[in-house]
């Protein structure tokens, strides 16, 4: 296997309901999935404020929409976007697996693709709608400014952190 689809988490609404953002990326990842019936699908995203984990939540969402659980791994303790990109890391390298589809919001991809980069993993974007059509004017100037912020910080996290990060994950001297 060649490749791997990841999904990103975002928050789950009391009720165990997906966000709208959590449901945009699971949609993304459904297209992926329904695009790479040979690939692997990442769920990565820990429990929030409210149950069950985002992952547990991406899942039974995939397997409603007719994917196969067994192709479904879930990464229940990842609780922000580093530990989401070490975990799908980890998971790569124990799979042998040389390439991750990214299917997250369209303001994250770029953030998310620079940290897999910076570990030396190929991506490349899941099929994302670009621009603002299913995210409220508002939740996407407050989400891009966010990214923005965010960017330059997790950047030199995984700088500072790379080494570390590529032990823990089986992956020392293998990034570029």
């Amino acid at each position: 296997m060649d490749a791997a689809i990841v999904i990103l988490g975002a928050a789950v609404w009391p009720g165990g309901r997906a966000s709208p953002a959590l449901a945009r990326r699971v949609g993304y990842g459904l297209a992926a999935a329904r695009a790479r019936p040979d690939c692997l699908i990442f769920c990565s995203g820990g429990l929030g404020r409210h149950g069950p984990s985002e992952a547990r939540v991406m899942a039974d969402l995939l397997q409603a929409s007719g994917v196969d659980p067994a192709r479904l791994v879930l990464d229940e303790r990842s609780r922000d976007t580093l530990e989401n990109v070490i975990a799908a890391l980890g998971f790569l390298r124990a799979r042998g697996i040389g390439r991750l589809i990214i299917c997250t919001d369209t303001y994250h991809a770029p953030r998310v693709a620079m940290m897999f980069a910076l570990l030396g993993v190929r991506t490349q974007p899941g099929p994302i709608e670009t621009g603002r059509d299913r995210v409220r004017r508002l939740e996407w100037w407050r989400m891009s400014a966010r990214e923005v912020l965010a960017y330059p910080y997790d950047f030199m996290v995984v700088l500072a952190r790379r080494r570390e990060i590529l032990a823990r994950t089986g992956s020392v001297g293998e990034a570029a």
